[in-house]
């Protein structure tokens, strides 16, 4: 199944110093997502993880397939990333990927693909990818909380941080509706993502956007110092609130 591939081309590392709340923070994504890609793989052998950050979607693809190859070119994002023993990390880039040809079933890529290099990452895919194999891309932007709190978060993305997202947030931004995507596209249907969550928890996940980051190191102060007060005159007393992200998916085959 595998293959050594030793040449290496541009990563674009937004994450590796945010790897431990990335880890703690991200959301999971749901059952019937997975299991919806799941059913559209050929068969339930090999599945490829791409930019996999703590595994969350390796994890969950193990429970449908024989096995994962998790793969993320960020070595502090893979020490964070929870064990499984079905699930194989390696140290590689999405465009260059440690797979003999052929060899998989599925190729994903959760919250990551608008970072690739779009043409060695597909070119790659038709490498890896066993005959009728899948290819699934998915991403979410914005939570959304209740008009109040959707205010002050879509501000704080706007305004606040709007001018430290790299470009390739633009592809997010529009549901992923103009990734580049050469494959024999499906019709998918509409998931969602959805947790309860405290306020702690919702600082804790923006801290692990890499405009945080960048904004913190641009202007030495902590943006989110500012967004905590306007959240908490919001959050309820009970201290959850349920979160809910849009999906959005492209879903190709070989």
């Amino acid at each position: 199944m595998w293959a050594h591939r030793r040449a290496r081309v541009g990563f674009k590392d937004h994450f590796s110093r945010q790897s431990a709340a990335y880890s703690r923070y991200r959301p999971s994504y749901p059952d019937e997502l997975i299991a919806y890609v799941a059913a559209r793989a050929p068969r339930r052998g090999w599945a490829l993880d791409c930019a996999t950050g703590n595994g969350q979607a390796a994890l969950a693809l193990a429970g449908r397939f024989r096995a994962v190859l998790a793969v993320d070119g960020s070595v502090s994002q893979l020490a964070c990333a929870q064990p499984h023993p079905r699930v194989h990390y390696a140290a590689a880039l999405a465009e260059r990927l440690p797979a003999r040809d052929g060899s998989i079933d599925l190729v994903a890529a959760a919250q990551a693909a608008h970072w690739f290099d779009f043409e060695r990452f597909h070119g790659e895919c038709r490498r890896v990818l066993a005959p009728d194999g899948v290819i699934a891309l998915w991403t979410y932007g914005l939570f959304r909380a209740g008009a109040a709190v959707d205010a002050v978060i879509d501000d704080f993305y706007g305004r606040e941080i709007g001018g430290d997202w790299p470009p390739e947030r633009g592809y997010v931004e529009q549901a992923y509706r103009t990734l580049p995507f050469p494959w024999a596209e499906e019709t998918t249907p509409e998931f969602a993502l959805a947790t309860d969550w405290d306020l702690e928890q919702v600082l804790g996940y923006l801290a692990s956007w890499s405009a945080v980051q960048r904004c913190r190191e641009r202007s030495g102060h902590d943006p989110l110092e500012v967004l905590r007060p306007r959240l908490a005159a919001l959050w309820p007393p009970s201290g959850a609130l349920r979160l809910c992200w849009p999906l959005h998916m492209r879903l190709g085959r070989a």
